[in-house]
């Protein structure tokens, strides 16, 4: 139960500071991008010095994944790069793929 209240809180505080940075640049994409490149930027910094535990639940899971779901795609990806570059390449290009068709196929749907 620790675990699931270290990713809450700091989901909670990765969400807040989403929508800051996103207020900061005026809900542009411009504040999108800007989050998920920090976001990218944190995750891989944390990466490499081998955050574990607890800290890793509420920095990784739950702060980095409420400020940008793309950081944990980025580390994903690049693991998977790591291992096996043709799946990681496979992964990256199914997550974006998917990940915008199915956007807009939602959106199509949601707005009929």
């Amino acid at each position: 139960m620790t675990g699931v209240l270290l990713v809450a809180m700091g989901g909670a505080a990765g969400s807040v500071l989403r929508h800051l940075a996103s207020l900061a640049l005026g809900g542009s994409p411009w504040g999108t991008l800007l989050v998920n490149v920090l976001g990218s930027a944190a995750i891989g910094a944390l990466a490499g010095w081998g955050v574990q535990g607890g800290m890793r639940l509420f920095l990784v899971t739950g702060l980095l994944g409420g400020f940008t779901t793309f950081s944990a795609f980025s580390l994903e990806a690049a693991a998977l790069w790591a291992r096996a570059p043709v799946l990681g390449a496979a992964y990256v290009g199914a997550s974006l793929a998917l990940g915008l068709g199915t956007f807009a196929v939602a959106q199509a749907i949601a707005a009929r």
